[in-house]
């Protein structure tokens, strides 16, 4: 099995030496369903969003035909593992529009995720939060536009990363915040943080100004406790408690509840950080 890696491995780096040789060009196609048109499926609607395979030939959804070759293997394959995927095909919600991750200093996504993570803390715990950090490479593929399946959040959200309570002194908050400023920036909540060239200049939580002596609680994720993403949350914690909840179980029930009352998912962002 080794030698077999190895030798694809060596194809695959070579490929590209041969290809300048033999004058192929090569460039990037993105995935977006163009070709065949398909679409995500939910547990209802397999065919009408992957289309069919009959009697070897694949009738794709949006009317053409492939005959033999990879483009039908590929979708028999997925066509078949569908029935074992029922589960995670739940509709959860509704979305309007898609809502990107990507965007910085903030963007709705990470705004929902970190506030709903700060909200979750507080009720499991029992502790007043007063703030929230949530690392942006957790957050890993958007909200998609339409119908948000059960799917999406688990994609969104794939790590299994435990809600944490992390009390610290104004002053070890501030100098998460400093990091951020000069480093980048991650998500946050219930602060207002003003940055000018990548510098902190001044830090509000709950509206106040920050106290570098005062004590605050924080709600975080255990892979920020101690330096994932090169950050350490819990570096001079006062107070910690970890829980047994994961961070996608603080966004799921909202959700879940938007989704049952017939509401869209909306969000927002705000004055939490202000650049200058």
């Amino acid at each position: 099995m080794k030698r077999i890696v190895i030798v694809l491995l060596s194809l695959m780096c070579a490929l590209p030496i041969g290809a300048q040789e033999f004058g192929m060009k090569w460039h990037r196609t993105h995935m977006d369903g163009s070709r065949t048109g398909v679409t995500a499926p939910d547990a209802q609607n397999v065919r009408e969003a992957l289309g069919e395979v009959r009697d070897g030939v694949y009738y794709a959804p949006n009317g053409k035909v492939f005959k033999g070759g990879s483009v039908v293997k590929a979708a028999q394959l997925l066509i078949d593992a569908q029935p074992q995927m029922a589960a995670v095909k739940e509709v959860i919600c509704y979305s309007p529009k898609e809502i990107l991750r990507s965007t910085r200093p903030q963007n709705e996504l990470s705004n929902l995720i970190v506030d709903r993570v700060m909200i979750k803390t507080a009720e499991v715990t029992g502790k007043k939060v007063d703030a929230g950090i949530v690392n942006f490479g957790g957050i890993r593929v958007d909200l998609p536009q339409g119908n948000v399946l059960l799917d999406d959040i688990l994609s969104m959200l794939p790590f299994e990363n435990y809600l944490c309570y992390v009390q610290l002194r104004g002053r070890d908050l501030r100098a998460l915040y400093k990091q951020f400023a000069q480093s980048g920036m991650q998500a946050v909540g219930g602060v207002e943080l003003t940055i000018k060239d990548k510098e902190l200049v001044d830090v509000k939580v709950g509206g106040k100004p920050l106290d570098d002596n005062a004590l605050y609680g924080l709600a975080t994720i255990d892979f920020l406790l101690d330096g994932g993403d090169d950050i350490f949350c819990a570096r001079n914690a006062v107070d910690l408690v970890m829980t047994e909840t994961l961070v996608r179980d603080a966004l799921l029930p909202y959700l879940r509840e938007l989704g049952a009352q017939g509401k869209p998912v909306e969000y927002h962002v705000d004055n939490r950080i202000v650049e200058l």
